[in-house]
């Protein structure tokens, strides 16, 4: 019985070598949900609700829209967007409800597929700046004007089965192994 001890104790020592390899230490992610309460919408003011927002690496975007009034292009450049040019997306969001992470530094483009809302300013363009310096904090956070107005079913990766719930559930197993012996 003497080795159990021993072995809870590498056990442990494993445990946190894999929690902080996998990262355990992450930036906080940023939920941005486009037009707030209104969502994409023709009466949504996306300037003013996009004026001052920081994007980021690892931030995401929420698009919740009525297919009514039209789907939602993303576009490759500038003058695609100001001229409400759709006819050549790099993708067209279909399906009224859309979480989009924001993997890589740049400028993305999103307009109205129906070319009278474009033209009325149901479009939005931003720039995606680098990661935050790293933070401890490993709960994603919502822009406080949207807050209250998150959908509540988007699409993406179900939060049961984040990385830090999964380090936490290695962890107690290896934890309740080492207890074991």
């Amino acid at each position: 019985m003497g080795g159990g001890l021993g072995f809870q104790i590498k056990g442990m020592i494993v445990a946190v070598a894999v929690v902080l390899i996998c990262g355990q230490w992450v930036e906080a992610q940023v939920h941005h949900v486009v037009g707030a309460d209104r969502g994409w919408d023709p009466t949504s003011d996306l300037v003013y609700w996009s004026e001052g927002k920081v994007f980021r690496v690892g931030d995401q975007i929420w698009f919740a829209y009525s297919m009514a009034q039209g789907l939602i292009a993303e576009l490759k450049s500038r003058e695609e967007y100001e001229s409400c040019d759709v006819s050549n997306p790099i993708k067209m969001y279909t399906e009224g409800l859309h979480t989009i992470p924001l993997k890589r530094e740049g400028v993305r483009y999103f307009v109205s597929s129906e070319p009278e809302n474009c033209k009325n300013g149901l479009k939005l363009h931003f720039e995606i700046l680098p990661k935050a310096a790293s933070v401890t904090s490993s709960t994603p956070t919502l822009d406080a004007a949207a807050a209250a107005a998150a959908p509540t079913a988007p699409s993406g990766t179900p939060s049961c089965c984040s990385r830090n719930t999964i380090l936490i559930f290695i962890l107690m197993f290896c934890v309740t192994v080492g207890l074991a012996y």
